[in-house]
């Protein structure tokens, strides 16, 4: 029976069915049966992606108990797990009482605190690191210039990209470069981006004009969103879509959210759910009172060719509001809700989203491709820069 429950628990994992998971290992732990590292930190793997904070945090305390010392490479791995949830504090706990830090882990936190928006302490982190005497690595850096650009400290950033060269004899790669564009670009600093690539003394590749492309698009600036898309298209036209091609910013061809207390996938437009019903019905109901809070649909990110009516149909059913509608009906009241994506969060689900929040009273925990947005009482935690 262990065995046949060992192999359970490894499928789930592979799976990356957290709560399913979990529960095996609870009931492994309750027959005082030893469940090896390798799959302990699978475990931690897909708890972390899947934002299942709850399980998170039992995964946890069984490590806890289960090994006497764990090392530091673990107690990484578990800080690691608990930023990826959003959850900075749990983190936080990890990190300032772990018995023994290494690169990783002040980079792990550095980097870290910057996706989940908390800049300021990612700064404070790292000022931290090398007051202690640590040299910071190439690595390190990257996390540096995205906490500067959720500040929109631009002066900060380039102040760190020139001491990484004077300071610390550390030579800029691309990374660090498209690091930089993301940095001046997400802060409405498009113009310096494109001097910024222009400058450059890399080879200028398609990965820095997609990016300036998508953030000039993403803030209004089309003029400079096209040009830059003529330079992709000359570079990799295979790196532009239908979407982009019309000038639109990539979203939801495959997207999948996921809950913290129950796991469940969505596409655009799904109606899988045994809860189908109750989730559009919801929808229904939030979509009233948010035209009634001043929101109006942005349909352009609707490229099927129907009326507006249909549009407007369309948005409603993105796939990261069916998750949270789920998440509304199968979670307490007020309890924070987690969603993840594998796509960046379209412009209208964004407002949507954050109107939403202010509606219902509860903060929503949003991880798309590129960063976390925490929203509530109707503002988000990226300033509309993402």
């Amino acid at each position: 029976m262990d065995g046949d429950l060992l192999e359970e628990l490894d499928k789930f994992c592979k799976d990356g069915k957290a709560k399913e998971a979990v529960e095996i290992l609870l009931k492994l732990q309750g027959m005082q049966v030893t469940v090896n590292f390798d799959c302990l930190l699978r475990l931690i793997s897909v708890c972390g992606e899947s934002m299942a904070l709850k399980e998170a945090k039992q995964v946890h305390e069984h490590i806890m108990r289960a090994m006497s010392s764990p090392d530091v490479n673990t107690y990484n791995k578990i800080m690691e797990m608990y930023s990826k949830c959003g959850a900075m504090d749990d983190a936080l706990d990890v990190f300032n009482n772990m018995p023994e830090r290494d690169w990783i882990s002040w980079d792990t936190m550095i980097t870290w605190l910057a996706k989940n928006e908390l800049g300021e302490d990612a700064i404070d982190l790292f000022t931290q690191f090398k007051e202690a005497g640590f040299r910071p690595n190439s690595k390190m850096f990257i996390g540096v210039f995205l906490a500067c650009g959720v500040l929109g400290d631009m002066d900060e950033g380039m102040f760190h990209l020139i001491s990484m060269k004077n300071d610390f004899d550390i030579i800029p790669t691309m990374e660090h470069h498209l690091s930089i564009v993301q940095m001046l670009g997400s802060a409405g600093y498009l113009d310096e981006a494109l001097e910024f690539i222009h400058k450059m003394h890399l080879e200028q590749n398609v990965n820095v004009w997609e990016t300036l492309m998508y953030l000039s698009r993403v803030q209004g600036n089309l003029e400079l969103g096209d040009r830059c898309a003529e330079i992709v298209e000359q570079l990799d036209p295979t790196r532009l879509d239908k979407e982009s091609k019309a000038g639109l910013v990539p979203k939801k061809l495959a997207s999948q959210n996921l809950l913290e207390r129950r796991t469940q996938g969505y596409r655009a437009g799904d109606k899988s759910s045994p809860d189908t019903d109750k989730i559009y019905g919801l929808l229904r109901n939030l979509k009233a009172q948010m035209i009634e809070a001043g929101y109006v649909p942005e349909t352009r990110f609707v490229l099927h060719d129907v009326d507006q009516e249909s549009k407007e149909e369309a948005i409603h059913a993105h796939s990261e509001r069916l998750a949270l509608a789920q998440g509304f009906l199968t979670s307490p009241a007020r309890m924070p809700v987690r969603v993840t994506k594998n796509l960046r969060v379209c412009g209208d689900c964004h407002n949507a989203c954050k109107i939403i929040s202010y509606i219902v009273g509860r903060q929503l925990i949003m991880r798309d491709n590129k960063r976390f947005h925490h929203m509530k009482d109707g503002v988000c935690s990226c300033n509309d820069y993402w």
